[in-house]
């Protein structure tokens, strides 16, 4: 399966939180919970002061904008466009454009903490990428990175592979 990705549609001014209620009534009629998977309208709380009363409030972070994270295909795709209130992907002409992490990160949305427990020595099965249901033995773990490396016979050799924690599952 494709790998989800964070999208933004440009909405008419206004309808953010009905276009959110419409996407999620449609991903739940047609059974899409495993391809669209969050609708969001980052808000922001801020402090608003009318006639010397402080009153707390939400503001949207980007008026006329939602953000989508989603598996993009032909059916998500049409899903999302044809949703009333929706007038497009943000994306060069007709092809929408996923986020980085570095700008979701940027707007306060950072990738859940993997927790594993690998251990230095673990066998592990790869899967997914190129060396998907490749087994070998984890020779180093880097928290900080996400990957571990191990060993794969690549020509007669034993060479090191780089893989993230996604990618494998202990054995």
């Amino acid at each position: 399966m494709a790998e989800a990705n964070w999208y933004v549609v440009h909405t008419y001014s206004g309808y953010e939180n009905k276009v959110k209620v419409d996407i999620e009534k449609t991903i739940e009629n047609r059974n899409l919970q495993d391809q669209i998977l969050e609708v969001s309208v980052p808000m922001q709380s801020v402090v608003e002061i009318k006639n010397g009363v402080e009153k707390a409030a939400d503001k949207k972070m980007f008026p006329g904008y939602v953000l989508i994270h989603m598996v993009m295909n032909d059916d998500t795709w049409y899903v999302v466009r044809n949703t009333r209130g929706v007038t497009g992907f943000v994306g060069p002409g007709s092809k929408p454009v996923p986020l980085s992490e570095e700008e979701m990160a940027g707007l306060g949305f950072t990738a859940p903490d993997v927790v594993v427990d690998f251990m230095v020595g673990d066998a592990v099965v790869v899967t997914a990428g190129a060396w998907k249901d490749t087994v070998g033995l984890i020779k180093t773990i880097n928290e900080a990175k996400k990957t571990i490396t191990i060993n794969v016979e690549m020509f007669g050799r034993e060479t090191p592979v780089e893989l993230a924690f996604t990618e494998v599952k202990k054995m």
